[in-house]
């Protein structure tokens, strides 16, 4: 069913691909008034200080599993309220506000990227020449000035987007693909202004000078105070739906998922250990590797740790997972496309471990997927950020990990 729907897609698409003479990493561009330059300094800013979380709620009887989890009504406590995105005590007023997501080039000519480690979810996906792009999902942004560079838009991070409920920032689209649904009434989104993009947003966006060696298309940012204001004007709704709905289910506080009867995995490889492979995680080997101190995974690409310009460590995260899709190449230009919705396989890291199980997506566009293991049950994810690799199935024989 799924094949049958991508293909209906293509077909329909053929007649205005046609008429492109190479999309490549500047489609859908005009010409467009650069906005105001910015020179970086030579500092980095330190992060923001840890406050105290309040002591955790007592878990209803009924809740109480192996592991504790927050609970699905949120209780405010002193001013803070418990993330739906990463089950950590955020203030109230950023943990019920919809969240950004913002599309990232992830390849060697555009590192470092400024901000990732505030991201409470990374969601990376295969793209056009067979690199990775990520979409980070922020709720805490508030102290970062700016975030990026920001590249251009795939239906199918859009889509993933709109499952978080999220307001979706760009830089750039593939129109065939993305015009219609970027430009929905039901869709957030704050968009640099380009071709395809019906009310742009380009007071969100400046150029940051990065240096000789870096291309025009790497040195685009959100800026965080246009951002404020052109969701202002465009009139959007900072709350979250009536229906939302949750995307992880957490361990609560003072608990640890470890999972103990489960394969260990501390180094995990998306796109395999050594050698190239089509799958987009085959350029540049990236991995994660686990540590039993922290109880987090660090992530390396390229045979390097993956930085975070705004706070010049190496990027961390509390769970990792593997989501198997359906795709396709859609045209010459090596345009893909991706199911992400409905179900499939997936295998969830935390704690050091491997759960193997499956993701559902069955309610539409403003639902995300869901993770469970093999009887059925809601896997449980320890707290703090998550990393989501989209596995193109047909190169799923390339995962590695190692205990």
């Amino acid at each position: 069913m799924h094949k049958k729907r991508i293909a209906l897609l293509m077909a329909s698409l053929l007649l205005t691909i046609a008429c492109l003479s190479g999309c490549g990493e500047n489609e859908g561009r005009v010409e467009v008034k650069e906005p105001e330059i910015i020179t970086v300094g030579e500092s980095t800013p330190d992060g923001p200080e840890e406050t105290e979380a309040p002591p955790p709620e007592e878990v209803p009887e009924e809740l109480t599993t192996a592991y504790p989890v927050v609970r699905e009504e949120r209780e405010s406590v002193n001013g803070q309220i418990q993330s739906y995105l990463t089950g950590q005590w955020t203030d109230e007023t950023i943990a019920t506000r919809r969240p950004i997501a913002v599309m990232i080039p992830n390849n060697k000519p555009a590192m470092p990227q400024y901000g990732l480690s505030k991201a409470a979810i990374i969601y990376e996906a295969p793209v056009e020449g067979r690199i990775t792009r990520l979409m980070a999902v922020f709720e805490d942004f508030d102290d970062l000035d700016r975030i990026g560079p920001v590249r251009s838009s795939r239906d199918y991070f859009l889509y993933t987007a709109m499952g978080y409920e999220a307001i979706y920032c760009n830089w750039g689209l593939a129109v065939p693909y993305v015009e219609a649904l970027i430009n929905r009434d039901d869709v957030y989104n704050v968009s640099a202004a380009v071709e395809g993009i019906h009310n742009p947003a380009d007071e969100a966006y400046s150029r940051v000078k990065r240096g000789p060696n870096y291309a025009l298309e790497f040195t685009g940012y959100l800026m965080i105070d246009g951002l404020m204001k052109a969701v202002d004007r465009l009139g959007y709704d900072w709350n979250y739906d009536d229906a939302y709905v949750r995307p992880f289910l957490f361990v609560e506080d003072g608990s640890f998922a470890d999972y103990a009867d489960r394969e260990s995995a501390v180094r995990i490889y998306p796109g395999g250990e050594s050698g190239s492979n089509s799958s987009g995680y085959g350029s540049y080997h990236p991995y994660f590797e686990y540590h039993e101190d922290d109880h987090l995974y660090y992530r390396f690409q390229d045979g390097k740790q993956q930085i975070d310009e705004y706070t010049g460590n190496q990027l961390t995260v509390s769970n990792v997972i593997f989501q198997y899709c359906y795709g396709e190449v859609r045209d010459a230009h090596d345009y893909l496309a991706f199911n992400v919705h409905g179900e499939g396989e997936a295998l969830v890291f935390t704690g050091g471990k491997v759960i193997k199980g499956t993701w559902k997506r069955l309610d539409g566009d403003f639902t995300p997927a869901r993770f469970y293991d093999e009887n059925g049950d809601e896997i449980i994810m320890n707290q703090g950020a998550t990393w989501i690799c989209n596995i193109w199935d047909e190169y799923a024989e390339f995962i590695e990990w190692k205990s």
